[in-house]
């Protein structure tokens, strides 16, 4: 057997084997010959006609796991009982729980946090509401609301199948901003139906993130809610995308001596994604932006079905620019692909300005490979996690909810979202910025803190925060 990292990509398969069949080396050399290498082996229960063993086995890619149970499966004498692996493992019963914060040792205690001692603090609520910020969960929680409509790259898979990822969101919030947050995924695709059950839900929450809601009906729901509601809405998918990217872009800016006033930026792919990494470049100074989606690049003086590309054409393209993407790409000082993959070619990018830049974000396939480009452009960043440069929306909705709700904030304005680009550019100095490092790492722990506090500031100053946290007043005081 090979040793191999049990903290690599493994399967554990129960099997139960009738002896006079069967010899174990069989079924050893059979996983062997698929691709997998036992690390570990746990016999269950043996007696002299059947044995039932867990074999642990590490395969180098999730891909292998059919063939291995393929190949035990044809084996006489053996039945496969069960196979799990460690990320199903991991999943077992969900992955997050509700601890209470002070345990209950006797019935003083129990008066306290239930009947009879709590009616005090809900009258004390009912008379002045905004206390449910400081007397209830609402002071440092998030629901995280999905309808499973446009989930990662699975596309539609419903509320159900979508409870691993926004549980695995709600672990991050709490790791990385020790913000508390609640998957909450709705049974239904109704842009009113959903409007109705955020709003309904809201008084035990301080924010609400919205998460993989399909285009175009996610404009609708976080529009209306951020009017209806005055606690801060935040679709992740559009907003924090959009956030990191522009952290990634003012380093990738400096490193070619550009300014974003100047560049000439070809964004392709105009869904709920590319309209908000547009807005946020509007905001920055871009004044050269030009999106093209499948009917090219979308210009003023053209008329469109979608009311999202009319409004988006009106803001962009100030030099009429048409034709496909392969036609405005041309003298294009910075690409943002946000489309889909292999759409974008070697000689495209070799079209481009003088040091390019290429941001191809589309998952799990980037618009082109950096491997294709890694020689002509200046700077080469993706969506993925194994490649340098990976823009990973876990960079900003951990610091963005902890500002929020340290502030009290009614919403999410554009300059808290410049705010929070800004702290993670600034995570990276001079020295480290290079080619291969424009964006920190989702672990560098200062980022949390520098965005938390660059956001309050904007809130404040913009007039959307009802609290000033201590700590900022004296931060003030000190400057």
């Amino acid at each position: 057997m090979n040793q191999r990292n049990l903290d690599g990509n493994s399967i554990i398969i129960r099997l139960e084997m009738t002896t006079k069949d069967i010899k174990f080396g069989e079924v050893a050399s059979a996983i062997s010959e698929a691709g997998g290498d036992i690390i570990a082996i746990d016999v269950i229960s043996t007696n002299q006609d059947v044995s039932v063993r867990d074999l642990t086995v590490a395969v180098t890619d999730s891909q292998d796991n059919s063939k291995i149970i393929d190949a035990v499966r044809e084996l006489k004498g053996v039945s496969i009982v069960n196979v799990s692996d460690r990320t199903f493992l991991l999943h077992l019963g969900g992955k997050i729980e509700v601890t209470p914060k002070t345990p209950i040792h006797n019935r003083e205690d129990l008066s306290r946090v239930y009947t009879p001692d709590v009616a005090r603090v809900c009258s004390a609520i009912a008379d002045e509401p905004g206390k449910a910020f400081s007397l209830t969960i609402k002071r440092n929680t998030v629901a995280v609301v999905s309808d499973g409509s446009a989930v990662l790259g699975l596309g539609n898979i419903g509320p159900r199948a979508a409870m691993p990822v926004m549980e695995g969101k709600a672990m991050l919030f709490k790791q990385f901003a020790g913000v508390d947050a609640f998957p909450i995924c709705l049974d239904t695709q109704d842009t009113e139906e959903i409007i109705r059950t955020v709003k309904a839900i809201s008084p035990a929450f301080g924010g609400i993130n919205l998460e993989d809601i399909s285009s175009p009906r996610c404009f609708e729901i976080e529009r209306r809610l951020n009017e209806e509601l005055d606690i801060p809405v935040f679709h992740d998918d559009q907003h924090g995308t959009a956030v990191v990217l522009y952290a990634g872009l003012i380093n990738a800016l400096k490193l070619v001596g550009k300014s974003i006033a100047d560049v000439k930026i070809v964004v392709c792919g105009i869904g709920a994604a590319g309209v908000a990494c547009s807005n946020i470049l509007l905001s920055a100074g871009a004044n050269r932006l030009i999106g093209v989606d499948r009917e090219g690049a979308l210009v003023r003086t053209q008329t469109y079905e979608s009311e999202v590309w009319s409004d988006y054409a009106t803001r962009t393209n100030p030099e009429l620019e048409t034709g496909s993407l392969r036609d405005v790409i041309r003298d294009a000082d910075v690409f943002i692909g946000l489309s889909r993959g292999n759409l974008l070619s070697r000689e495209d990018v070799q079209s481009m300005a003088a040091d390019p830049i290429v941001f191809a974000m589309a998952n799990p396939v980037p618009e082109i490979m950096p491997a294709e480009v890694e020689d002509i452009v200046a700077v080469m960043a993706t969506g993925r996690s194994d490649y340098p440069n990976q823009i990973n929306n876990v960079l900003c909705f951990p610091g963005m909810f902890r500002a929020v709700l340290d502030c009290r904030a009614t919403e999410i304005n554009e300059e808290m979202k410049l705010a929070a680009a800004k702290a993670i550019a600034a995570a990276i100095s001079d020295e480290e910025r290079s080619r291969y490092y424009i964006i920190p790492s989702v672990f560098n722990d200062k980022v949390v803190k520098s965005m938390r506090n660059r956001i309050v500031e904007a809130a404040v100053k913009t007039g959307v925060a009802r609290r000033v946290p201590r700590e900022q007043t004296r931060e003030s005081e000190e400057l």
